[in-house]
């Protein structure tokens, strides 16, 4: 299976600088396929090590913190010489083993030689707190479901080739929009969770698909309680179980935390919302006072939009049916399902978070990002529609170089408004001129 992050790693491995990496992101999004296929592709050889089910490594890490020693006894153990720059270690569920994530201080500062992968579940929210580990001593890299473009990847080569080989306006082909527009309704309902992209190579069974997004689901519920205690985990459920409602809100409002209960405060539930950020299964993007370079300085930290890491999982959450979508029926919540999905191709492939733009009463930019210097407002169409109030109001005012409209219409340039298909909003900023 094809995955774009897997350059990152390489990049990693060559770099000389290079420290213990950290893969971080929400459980089931692949992070132990990709150590392994990392060792695959670019070293001789790897020792595997996954702590929730390997007793006698908690104890070597426990036992000792040198890692010269460490080395030692886990080459004894896996009958194997460890080969600096030649193994690649990869310690998996490493939050099952505190120590182990510890040492990784001291493998930067006296083994660097030797190359260490890490990963596990709920990772982010140890890395949210500069205790549990060694701080500036490793590197921390995000890991996301598969995009569009990989989830094409690995269901229709030919396609897959096409949207690789598109760099430019040039490049685009009407031709394939059809056929573009149907994978696209089709990832919609499997997402970018690889067991359902598996699942559907597979078998090709809606039902099973179904399955394991429920079972996924039940996977993130029962972690709520696996955390180091500070945040109350009923909250951090409440917070999970109400993505869908508040997105659904009229006019898609800011979260409000009025809409969990009604003597719900900001206090109450702020550290349930950031556990849930942390553990990679939400993201938070936040309001702009001003649609200003450079966009930070104008985040409004108390105005956000909570979205689900998957556009799947949002799917199955908000109990739609495959026939809605692939008919492209008009339901209420579709606008919102398109906006994660939207949202989910630019965590996956944009430096930064986007921002929203609420900028007077009912009238708002969906997205709104930086492109080196320039502020580049993105309106997010579910159909084919043009009509546009917020999105026009903001061009008539601010005058930018560049706006984007994603929608089902093909690609096409009406002065500084570029309409991009849907399918393409994962490399948006090449077909922009």
């Amino acid at each position: 299976m094809y995955r774009k992050v897997l350059d990152e790693l390489i990049k990693w491995k060559d770099n000389n600088r290079r420290k213990p990496l950290v893969l971080k992101g929400a459980r089931q999004v692949g992070k132990t396929w990709l150590m392994k296929e990392l060792a695959n592709i670019a070293y001789e050889d790897s020792v595997y090590i996954s702590f929730d089910k390997d007793t006698d490594a908690v104890k070597i890490f426990d036992e000792t913190k040198d890692p010269g020693l460490i080395l030692e006894r886990l080459a004894l153990i896996h009958g194997k010489i460890i080969k600096p720059e030649k193994t690649l270690i990869i310690l998996d569920e490493i939050q099952e083993c505190p120590n182990a994530l510890g040492s990784l201080k001291y493998f930067n500062e006296e083994k660097n030689e030797n190359h260490i992968i890490t990963a596990g579940s709920l990772l982010g929210t140890y890395l949210a707190n500069p205790t549990s580990y060694p701080v500036g001593k490793v590197n921390v890299l995000d890991i996301y479901p598969l995009t569009f473009e990989e989830y094409l990847s690995a269901v229709d080569d030919g396609m897959f080739k096409y949207y690789s080989s598109v760099e430019s306006t040039k490049d685009y082909i009407t031709a394939f929009h059809v056929k573009m527009s149907e994978h696209y309704r089709k990832y919609l309902i499997i997402g970018g969770m690889p067991e359902c992209v598996q699942s559907w190579i597979d078998n090709a069974d809606p039902e099973e698909i179904t399955t394991i997004q429920n079972e996924i689901v039940s996977f993130y519920e029962n972690d709520f309680t696996k955390h180091n205690g500070r945040v109350n985990s009923g909250r951090i459920l409440q917070i999970f179980r109400s993505i869908v409602p508040q997105l659904a809100k009229e006019n898609n409002e800011k979260f409000m935390y009025a809409a969990i209960a009604k003597s719900a405060r900001a206090k109450d539930f702020e550290d349930a919302i950031e556990w849930l950020i942390s553990s990679g299964i939400i993201y938070r993007i936040l309001n702009i006072s001003k649609p200003s370079y450079p966009l930070k300085a104008y985040e409004m930290l108390n105005y956000f939009k909570l979205f689900l890491l998957d556009v799947g999982l949002i799917k199955h959450l908000a109990g739609l049916t495959n026939k809605s979508i692939l008919l492209s029926e008009s339901f209420h919540f579709k606008g919102q399902l398109i906006e994660n999905y939207v949202l989910q191709q630019l965590m996956a492939t944009q430096k930064n978070t986007p921002n929203f733009y609420a900028y007077a009463q009912e009238r708002e930019i969906d997205f709104i990002i930086q492109h080196e210097e320039r502020i580049i407002p993105i309106e997010v169409k579910s159909g084919s529609s043009k009509k546009a109030v917020s999105f026009k109001g903001y061009i008539e005012k601010n005058k930018p170089e560049i706006a984007i409209r994603l929608s089902t219409n093909e690609y096409a340039k009406n002065g500084v408004i570029t309409n991009i298909p849907l399918y393409f909003a994962g490399k948006m900023l090449d077909l922009i001129e």
